[in-house]
C-alpha cells in the first residue's frame, strides 16, 4: 500500500496531499455529466485537459475512477466513494472562498435558500422582501422542492439553508431550528363518505385512494409508517405528485381522493371545500424550521435573512 512522506498507510480516498483543485474540478464536472464533451462545455475547458486531468488524478489517487461506456463515463465503485467525499471538499472550499471574500471586499453577495412549496408563500415571501429593502443589492437564489430534494442540494453545498419539515433530530450532518408547528392532517372535499361515516376509524382509510407524494419524501414514509402501524397495507396512491400537492387540490375536491394537508392551510384559498378527517390517527405531527449544514459558513446576507425569517413565523401553534 503507498504511504504518505511519515510512513503512514495512505488512505487514497481521503488523503489530498497533492490532488490539483483543477484536476479536483474537472473530475466532478465529468461525474456530474457521465460524459467529457459535455463536461467541457460547461466548464469552457478542452476535451484533453479534461482528460489529463483526471488521469492525473488517478495517477495520484491510485484508482480508476471511471470506466467507458457506450454513452460516456460511469464511475466506478472506488470512483463513487470519491465523488461523495470531493463533493464535500469543493463545498467546503467554495465556503471558505466566499467567507475570504465578504471578509476582505465587504461583499453582500448571494445567499441561495430552499424553499418547501407550501411556505414559499406563507411567510418566507414577506423575509425575502424585507431583506432586499434592507439590502438593495443583494442577490437571493430560491429552489422551490420537497424536503428529500432540499436536503439532498443542502448536503451538497448547493444551499445554504432550507425551510422545511424538520426531521426528529439534528443528525450528524446539519443543525435545525425550529420555528413553528404546522401538523399535517388527511383531509377530503366536503360531502365525502367517509366524513359520514357513524364510527370512522383509521382502517377505513385503507378502502380509500389517495394523492400523496412520491415514496422518497417524508410525508409519504409517515403515512405509509402509520398504515403498518394498524397492520394495514400502504394506501391506495392512484395520483402520485413529484411536487407539492396543493397543486392538485383541484383534484381532490372534484373525487372522493384523500391526500394530507398541512393544517396552516386550510384556512387559506388553496384549502377551500377540504375539510380534515377529524380522526386523531390521520394527524402527523410536524415542527417547521430552518435547517442549515453543521459548520457550514453563512455569509452576513444568510444570517440576515435568518433573523427575519424568524420574525415571520406566521400565527400558527409556536414551538
Amino acid at each position: 500500500m503507498p504511504c504518505n512522506a511519515i510512513g503512514k498507510p495512505r488512505d487514497p480516498i481521503t488523503d489530498w496531499n497533492d490532488v490539483r483543485i483543477e484536476d479536483l474540478n474537472y473530475f466532478l464536472a465529468v461525474a456530474e455529466t457521465g460524459h467529457v464533451g459535455r463536461a467541457s462545455v460547461n466548464l469552457g475547458q478542452s476535451q484533453p485537459a479534461l482528460s489529463k486531468g483526471i488521469q492525473r488524478l488517478e495517477s495520484e489517487l491510485q484508482l480508476q475512477l471511471f470506466e467507458r461506456t457506450a454513452t460516456g463515463m460511469a464511475l466506478t465503485t472506488p470512483g463513487q466513494a470519491f465523488y461523495q467525499r470531493a463533493r464535500h471538499v469543493r463545498a467546503s472550499l467554495d465556503n471558505a472562498i466566499r467567507e475570504a471574500n465578504d471578509l476582505h471586499l465587504g461583499r453582500v453577495g448571494l445567499v441561495r435558500v430552499g424553499v418547501a412549496p407550501t411556505y414559499s408563500e406563507l411567510f418566507f415571501g414577506s423575509a425575502c422582501a424585507a431583506l432586499l429593502q434592507q439590502r438593495p443589492a443583494a442577490r437571493v437564489k430560491v429552489t422551490i422542492g420537497l424536503n428529500d430534494q432540499l436536503l439532498a442540494a443542502l448536503q451538497f453545498g448547493d444551499l445554504d439553508l432550507a425551510i422545511s419539515a424538520l426531521s426528529s433530530n439534528d443528525g450528524p450532518e446539519f443543525v435545525q431550528q425550529p420555528l413553528f408547528r404546522d401538523d399535517l392532517q388527511v383531509v377530503a372535499r366536503e360531502g365525502h363518505p367517509l366524513l359520514l361515516a357513524p364510527r370512522l376509524n383509521f382502517a377505513d382509510l385503507a378502502n380509500a385512494s389517495w394523492i400523496l407524494p412520491g415514496p422518497a419524501v417524508a410525508a409519504r414514509r409517515s403515512i405509509e409508517a402509520r398504515f403498518a402501524e394498524h397492520d394495514l397495507p400502504p394506501p391506495n396512491v392512484v395520483v402520485e405528485s413529484n411536487s407539492s400537492i396543493i397543486s392538485l387540490t383541484s383534484v381532490v375536491r372534484s373525487t372522493d381522493l384523500l391526500t394530507v394537508m398541512a393544517t396552516s392551510l386550510l384556512s387559506k384559498p388553496v384549502g377551500a371545500n377540504l375539510v380534515p378527517l377529524g380522526l386523531a390517527e390521520a394527524v402527523w405531527p410536524r415542527t417547521i424550521g430552518i435547517t442549515t449544514r453543521r459548520g457550514a459558513y453563512l455569509s452576513p446576507l444568510a444570517e440576515r435573512l435568518l433573523e427575519l425569517l424568524r420574525r415571520e413565523v406566521p400565527g400558527a401553534a409556536p414551538v
